[in-house]
Parts: structure tokens; C-alpha cells; sequence
């Protein structure tokens, strides 16, 4: 018996499927077995102590990393602030202002910053910051991580903006509203959920860098809330545990690391929740 053209083709279908599915699961198995080697070897050292107390001394045991938690949040939160500033000023003018002479310089600079090392920021921040205070600090780390973030917000900003449809602006000046104000109160609430998931992904994408810091925030033992001073980190704290000859240091960096695997995770969650809000 002859087979249909549509027998054909709801096999190859099948086919495909089975392909694309197979696909989908070799390229997700390194990612499963990453997690679950961080969760296995990590899960042993949280406890509660671990997240209320700091560092204890070389050859005692116990300790936590405190003081590298609060860095982190410290440090993340003025490398956003500096970051997702800049970076979506450049992205409004490159989306408003595409026609100005200065926007394939932005643009340019914007491509430039995206292709850099982390550990050339670190270095810019090292000579921008570090030199002239003549130490080390959470600000110069900050500086560094915002660097990092200004090209992935740029992006984000300028594809959000560039869905928002252009009979909103045009209805804005038809009411003798002038451009940059048409723009902050029209276009970009319009476009807020795609500037929030721009900023998410950029701030989940530098949490878990350590080589910018040890050039800039240097690391610190002991709890700081001064941003002028030395201050610790979660990937700082992962390092320094990680290239020690102690078991127990080997322990923590494994808790260390599945927090802030657990935080990157719950940033990138978050931006997928707000791309769905926005959808």
C-alpha cells in the first residue's frame, strides 16, 4: 500500500521533534550537572551560622561569610545604580536620538564596552578610582561591575523601546508636549518591563564575577559597610576559600558558590517573570 503525502510528512514531523527535544537535552545536561554538583558538594555547609557570621580565623573551625554577603548586596546595589543609569540614558538617546551625530559614537562605545574582558574593567577601574583614592574600595569595585552592565542595559533599553509603537509619540506631541518629556512619560512607562528584564539580566550577569574585584574591592575579612574601604564579596569569598589548603575553606567555598548560584538564578527568574508581564 502507496503511503500519503501526509503520512510523509507526520512522520518527518515526528522526526524533527524527537531531534529538537534531543537537542534541547544535550544542551541542558551540562547545565543540570553543573547545579547538582554545586548543590551536592555546597548543601553540607549551610547552616545558620554560615549566613550571621563572619570569616573565622585561619585553623578554627566554624565561620561564615557574613561579611561577603552584605558586600555583595552593597556592591551590586551602586554597580546597578551606576550601570543601569548610564546605560539606559545611552539606550534612550540611541532609540530617540538615533539621528544625532554623536549616536554611532554611543553606539560604538557601547559595542566596544560589550566585547571587553571583565578583568579590563577591573584594570579601568583600578586607574580611574583606586589610583587617585590610593585604596581599595567597594566604589572602585562597583565602577567596575557597572562598566560591565552598561552595554547589556544599552541593548535592552533600545530593543524595549524600539516595540513601543510609534503612534504613542506622535499622539504625545500632538498634544504640544515637547519630545523628552513625550519620552519620560510616555514612552518609557510603556516600555518599563523590557528596561526592568535588561537590568535584571545585566546585574545577574556581573554577580558572579571575582576578577574585576580583586583589582578594585580587594576583599575584607571582617563586616564593612564603608564604600570607600576594602570590602568583601561572595566570588572574592569563593576565591580566596577555593585556592586555600584547608578542607573546611573547601566546604565553604561550595556553600558560597550554590548561594550565589541561587541568587544569579533568582535575578534571571525574575527577568523571565517580568518578559512574560510585558508579553
Amino acid at each position: 500500500m502507496r503511503a500519503t503525502p501526509d503520512a510523509g510528512r507526520r512522520v518527518r514531523d515526528r522526526v524533527m521533534t524527537v531531534l529538537v527535544a534531543l537537542g534541547a537535552a544535550v544542551a541542558l545536561l551540562p547545565l543540570f550537572l553543573v547545579l547538582g554538583y554545586v548543590v551536592r558538594e555546597g548543601i553540607g555547609a549551610l547552616d545558620l551560622a554560615f549566613f550571621i557570621r563572619d570569616p573565622a580565623p585561619v585553623g578554627e573551625p566554624g565561620g561564615g561569610v557574613r561579611n561577603a554577603i552584605v558586600g555583595s548586596l552593597i556592591i551590586n546595589l551602586m554597580a546597578s545604580l551606576i550601570g543601569v543609569t548610564i546605560g539606559v540614558g545611552a539606550g534612550v538617546f540611541l532609540s530617540e536620538y538615533g539621528q544625532h551625530p554623536l549616536a554611532p559614537l554611543v553606539r560604538l562605545v557601547g559595542d566596544v564596552l560589550g566585547g571587553m574582558p571583565a578583568i579590563i574593567m577591573g584594570l579601568v577601574a583600578y586607574e580611574i578610582v583606586v589610583r587617585p583614592m590610593r585604596s581599595f574600595s567597594a566604589l572602585a569595585g562597583a565602577v567596575a561591575l557597572g562598566l560591565l552592565m552598561i552595554p547589556i542595559v544599552i541593548r535592552a533599553t533600545e530593543s524595549a523601546l524600539a516595540l513601543v509603537p510609534r503612534e504613542l509619540r506622535e499622539a504625545g506631541m500632538a498634544l504640544g508636549l515637547p519630545r523628552w518629556r513625550v519620552t519620560v512619560s510616555v514612552v518609557l512607562p510603556a516600555a518599563r518591563y523590557g528596561i526592568v528584564t535588561g537590568a535584571l539580566l545585566a546585574l545577574a550577569r556581573v554577580a558572579g564575577e571575582a576578577a574585576p574585584l580583586l583589582l578594585t574591592a580587594f576583599g575584607n575579612p571582617y563586616l564593612s559597610f564603608d564604600p570607600t574601604k576594602p570590602m568583601d564579596s561572595l566570588p572574592l569569598r569563593v576565591f580566596v576559600y577555593a585556592i586555600s589548603p584547608f578542607r573546611e575553606w573547601h566546604a565553604q567555598a561550595w556553600a558560597a558558590s550554590l548561594v550565589l548560584v541561587l541568587l544569579i538564578l533568582s535575578a534571571t527568574l525574575a527577568a523571565r517573570w517580568m518578559t512574560r508581564q510585558r508579553a
